[in-house]
């Protein structure tokens, strides 16, 4: 049970459950606890029963998928305040897509996903709220996937550090290990590093370790290979 005032606010507070009726958020809370997940540890694997859904509170979460060559390819980086695999509720998947990783220590809130949907199916209008705002997601990734295939490897690099610079001012930190940027932007390993590479060499970067300083932000927006 969920019984900590402050977590409850916190929860409160996403779009999930802000509109809910405040009986029916009680009922939520009831049959939620607050999950810590050390460094490194695994939440859940891809394959495993989708029994629950999740909000981050603190931390870092990394969700992943296995391909059948044996890759493992990025698929989100949760960050604080940030709901995931709710959405399973509503395609009926019985299983996850993907592993959820913690790449820092982190602290979620575990929610009963079989008994929120059976709370949603009396509250109509509040579906409708949350369809809107999955499907306004849906075509922000359709757009990624357009700009992923028609872009060169170098353009993928630079859209993603574009990406990052803009909601971390002029330094980057980078979240995840390498590989996992790479399989996210759909190019090796070797290419992102040999790219970020390039761009120290023209002056538009400075890196050390998994430290990215943006030195010239006008010219690495346009930077061609």
């Amino acid at each position: 049970m969920l019984t900590d005032a402050a977590t409850q606010e916190r929860l409160r507070q996403h779009h999930l459950f802000e509109r809910l009726p405040v009986a029916l958020f009680e009922q939520v809370c009831q049959l939620a606890n607050r999950r810590k997940v050390e460094s490194g540890a695994v939440l859940f694997h891809q394959g495993a029963p989708a029994e629950r859904f999740y909000l981050l509170l603190e931390g870092q979460i990394a969700l992943t998928r296995s391909l059948q060559e044996g890759q493992e390819k990025l698929a989100e980086v949760i960050a604080p305040g940030e709901c995931f695999a709710e959405a399973l509720m509503f395609n009926g998947s019985p299983l996850y897509p993907v592993t959820a990783t913690a790449f820092r220590n982190s602290e979620l809130v575990s929610i009963d996903a079989v008994h929120f949907r059976s709370l949603l199916e009396g509250q109509p209008s509040i579906c409708l709220e949350l369809l809107g705002s999955m499907s306004i997601r849906l075509h922000q990734r359709l757009n990624e996937i357009d700009t992923l295939t028609q872009a060169s490897a170098s353009r993928r690099v630079v859209r993603y550090l574009c990406q990052q610079v803009q909601a971390d001012g002029e330094q980057i930190q980078l979240k995840v290990p390498k590989r996992l940027i790479a399989s996210q932007l759909g190019i090796q390993p070797e290419t992102f590093s040999r790219t970020l590479h390039r761009l120290a060499e023209n002056g538009l970067i400075d890196m050390e370790r998994r430290t990215i300083r943006i030195l010239d932000r006008a010219r690495l927006a346009d930077f061609q290979d």
